[in-house]
């Protein structure tokens, strides 16, 4: 389960299988960052057969059989992509390795299903969305803090039913800790990290375009800075960001690496989610000061006021429904056009931040 550094975050959920045993094959290579444990957890209590494992540094290989055992261990990504078997590959790579190692995925002619921040400039996107075009295959993104979250899987469903009416404005706040000694080098690398906007941004953007049922929006402004970790000169550990969408809801955002040592998990997510009839609040991995359990739902609306405590009993239906996508060349889990506009949203953010000092 959760770490309180959030490293190796692997969400356990109800087993819900779409395909049987040994009926969809996947593989994991490029363990440099713990979200492909979750990853790998979600599709496999979908039902995935998780074959193959692969990466260059045996510690990491080694930590994750210890996690999945029934996996192999592959001798090179060659042996990964030329397997015909392997349907998707997962993999969790520095982040300016991820568009590139996603082309050479589906030109292997499988789909490529990659932790966030998918790219880190816009033409690593560029050449993706060229590539998708060309092979047919399917580049998806693990957007966790909306899909592996019940509370924020939980919060859609209300908005679906019609709950808050009309979505006007989603705020999300997404404090992490950095616990700088367990990071690797390229973590404080702007050109291998993309930015904190670009990275942990890409999670809250997504979250806006999802719950406000945008297809694009414009950045209005950004911002982002090092207060607190001069020794790390190119890592920003605040960042934030005003977006307009295309039908006229508003989101805000905040992101940084500022959890103090004293909280009891990684950080203190909320989602705020404002509608034209009621509001929803998210709490997501804590009730600070009142409950340690995650996944607290509170929703106001005309007919009156919900709490709601959602954890293991909402579940992580994306893993199944991309499964199936995979199998019947579907949409449902995620479009690849929503994919890839979160992406460039992100990137957006990023380029046009204004730095403080």
């Amino acid at each position: 389960m959760q770490k309180k550094d959030g490293m190796n975050y692997a969400p356990k959920g109800e087993v819900r299988r779409v395909v049987a045993e040994g009926e969809f094959h996947i593989a994991a290579i490029a363990l440099d960052h713990g979200h492909i444990y979750g990853m790998c957890n979600g599709l496999v209590e979908a039902g995935a057969t998780l074959k193959w494992v692969y990466d260059p540094d045996p510690k990491k290989v080694e930590a994750f059989v210890k996690s999945f055992p029934q996996v192999e261990v592959a001798n090179s990504v060659e042996q990964v992509l030329q397997d015909p078997e392997i349907k998707l590959v997962a993999a969790a790579a520095i982040p300016s390795e991820r568009g590139p190692l996603g082309i050479r995925v589906m030109e292997s002619g499988k789909d490529y299903f990659t932790d966030k921040t998918p790219f880190t400039t816009m033409a690593q996107l560029d050449a993706a969305k060229e590539a998708v075009e060309r092979t047919g295959q399917k580049y998806m993104v693990y957007y966790s803090e909306r899909l592996h979250v019940e509370s924020a899987v939980f919060a859609g469903d209300l908005i679906k039913q019609g709950a808050i009416g009309r979505v006007l404005q989603v705020q999300n706040l997404a404090p992490h800790r950095l616990n700088a000694p367990s990071r690797p080098k390229w973590f404080f690398e702007k050109e291998k990290y993309g930015g904190i906007l670009c990275d942990i941004g890409s999670h809250q953007i997504e979250q806006f375009l999802f719950y406000s049922g945008n297809t694009d929006a414009k950045v209005v402004r950004s911002q982002v800075a090092n207060y607190t970790v001069k020794e790390y000169p190119e890592l920003e550990d605040f960042g934030d960001c005003m977006i307009v969408g295309e039908n006229g809801a508003t989101h805000y955002f905040r992101v940084d690496w500022l959890t103090p040592d004293g909280l009891d998990v990684w950080g203190d997510g909320r989602t705020f989610i404002l509608g034209s009839e009621g509001f929803i609040e998210i709490r997501k991995y804590i009730d600070i000061a009142r409950d340690k359990r995650g996944d607290q739902v509170y929703l106001s609306n005309q007919e009156g006021t919900f709490h709601y405590s959602v954890s293991g009993k909402v579940g992580f239906p994306f893993f199944g429904e991309l499964i199936l996508d995979c199998i019947n060349r579907t949409e449902n889990a995620m479009t690849q056009a929503h994919a890839f506009k979160a992406a460039e949203l992100c990137l957006q953010a990023q380029e046009q931040a204004v730095r403080l000092e």
